[in-house]
């Protein structure tokens, strides 16, 4: 499994890698991890270049629950998305079996068992999950033979319309694929996918149903309603009820049973409130996450926005377009807040009202 950590989740990665990061009350990791292990997998390999030492910690009670192997290849240098195969390689490629490949930031079904018997039956060197868009004009889009899953070719932002599959990041490969890649920089995408291609050896698995990469705030918001709906449609008790619950509005509302909500607020459609939240009497929220311990106070208004761990939303605040509060930042109360990303620890006394970064104590006029 690759992992991604770059920057593009800040601030919340200011204090956790990305993917200890919680989607859905879950660290984004543990999605996988848990699909992984439905499908029978007993060792993973986490390519990691941020803070190992964090995962290693965090991730040694996984191995425990889960009865499997977790490895970490740490990258001295950034590898790209293939030099960490062949950093792995002894892992790898001890015996026969095929391996998955995930980018951590992905979130799906992960119909894992069904890829593997995919891969299995057409017996070629690679496979790759693909997801149907509607837009293919900004992506990278998988040509495949007419009337075959065999890949032909890759087009880049296509100007005509080519097709509207696109790389879903999750692959399943031989180990005869790491005689393709060198220990250096390599990107699996431009250099190895295109070789594997033209020997015919490349194949695409239709993904069913949602697909999103939650790595930067605004897609992990996208993510997060498309997760919810997926929840609703399967009918998951997961959900909070809206029948014993009547504070929940519209539906698609995921509470931590820790939390405290006031029975006066107002939540949904397309919530999340993590472990040990509080939230206030006549405060709104929708389309937003409100990660573990983070206090809203009395007639706080949010949407569209991230409350990270520990943080506090003053009375009568408003908080909206993409805002993302790092961990243990406070908002003063009776102030509007619009497409902040503010870093760890900030206290916010005055109205911001332009989207922009705060990376300092902000008591002034913005």
């Amino acid at each position: 499994m690759k992992i991604n950590t770059t920057i593009r989740l800040r601030p919340l990665t200011l204090s956790w890698p990305k993917p200890l990061v919680e989607f859905c009350n879950k660290a984004m990791i543990l999605h996988q991890i848990e699909a992984l292990v439905k499908a029978g997998v007993k060792d993973i390999v986490l390519a990691v270049n941020y803070r190992p030492e964090v995962m290693v910690s965090v991730l040694k009670k996984t191995e425990e629950e889960f009865g499997i192997n977790i490895h970490f290849s740490v990258e001295t240098e950034p590898l790209g998305t293939a030099g960490p195969l062949a950093l792995a390689r002894d892992i790898l490629g001890k015996d026969d079996t095929p391996f998955f490949v995930l980018n951590s930031d992905v979130t799906c079904v992960y119909p894992f068992e069904a890829f593997r018997d995919f891969h299995a039956a057409h017996g070629a060197e690679g496979s790759i999950m693909v997801t149907k868009v509607a837009e293919p004009s900004a992506y990278g889009v998988v040509v495949t033979k007419p009337g075959s899953t065999v890949i032909d070719r890759f087009v880049e932002k296509p100007v005509e319309f080519v097709g509207n599959r696109i790389n879903a990041g999750i692959y399943i490969f031989n180990p005869s694929v790491l005689n393709r890649i060198k220990l250096e920089p390599t990107s699996i995408e431009k250099d190895t996918f295109p070789a594997i291609a033209a020997d015919q050896q490349l194949h695409s698995f239709d993904l069913p149903g949602f697909w999103m990469d939650v790595g930067q705030p605004k897609d992990y918001l996208s993510g997060t309603c498309l997760y919810l709906s997926h929840l609703t449609s399967t009918h998951s008790p997961l959900l909070t009820d809206p029948k014993t619950n009547k504070w929940v509005y519209g539906g698609n509302v995921l509470v931590d049973p820790s939390a405290e909500i006031d029975p006066t607020a107002v939540i949904g459609p397309n919530v999340v409130i993590g472990p040990d939240a509080k939230i206030g009497p006549g405060v709104r929220l929708q389309r937003c996450v409100i990660l573990s311990n983070a206090v809203v106070r009395d007639h706080a208004w949010i949407a569209n926005s991230i409350i990270g761990w520990n943080s506090n939303v003053g009375r009568w605040t408003r908080v909206e377009n993409i805002t993302v509060l790092g961990d243990d930042v406070t908002i003063k109360d009776e102030l509007y807040v619009n497409g902040a990303s503010v870093l760890p620890h900030k206290s916010i006394s005055t109205s911001i009202t332009e989207p922009r970064i705060v990376m300092c104590k902000c008591n002034f006029s913005i």
